[in-house]
């Protein structure tokens, strides 16, 4: 059930919205991103949650830390007022993430052992990215205010 549930979220966040006339899909994630300060880190924390519940689904290390990665690179790129939430409506990081997570629940070959210490400093890097974003959000719409 955790795995539809999650594959839903990502869906609605990356690929929810057709562009009427073209086959081209956004999601809600671009859309919220566009809000002010927190859009961004609002995205961040619905994608952190995919990758923690993948972590309760067994996915590896390796997995895991590719699903952080593209998560580090959407809140990144995301915190770039309008360029980045084009650049989400792209990236779709979280249906990156699906697929990973598919692709390693799929294949009974792959290590399943995961290391505790491992994942917590993962999602301790995840809160920092997240805390930074939010940060730099506020500092940027202080300095716009100013102007």
């Amino acid at each position: 059930m955790s795995l539809q549930r999650i594959q839903k979220l990502a869906w609605l966040l990356d690929n929810s919205i057709p562009i009427p006339g073209t086959r081209i899909r956004i999601g809600l994630d671009p859309i919220i991103g566009l809000i002010p300060g927190i859009g961004d880190v609002a995205g961040g924390v619905f994608s952190a949650y995919i990758v923690i519940e993948a972590a309760r689904l067994g996915a590896s290390n390796n997995t895991l830390f590719r699903m952080c990665w593209n998560v580090l690179i959407e809140v990144v790129f995301g915190t770039i007022p309008v360029l980045g939430d084009i650049f989400d409506a792209g990236w779709k990081g979280n249906a990156k993430n699906i697929s990973l997570l598919e692709r390693h629940l799929g294949d009974r070959t792959l290590a399943r052992q995961r290391d505790r210490g491992f994942i917590v400093v993962l999602a301790s890097g995840l809160l920092l990215v997240l805390v930074a974003a939010l940060s730099t959000s506020f500092l940027v719409l202080r300095w716009l205010f100013r102007l």
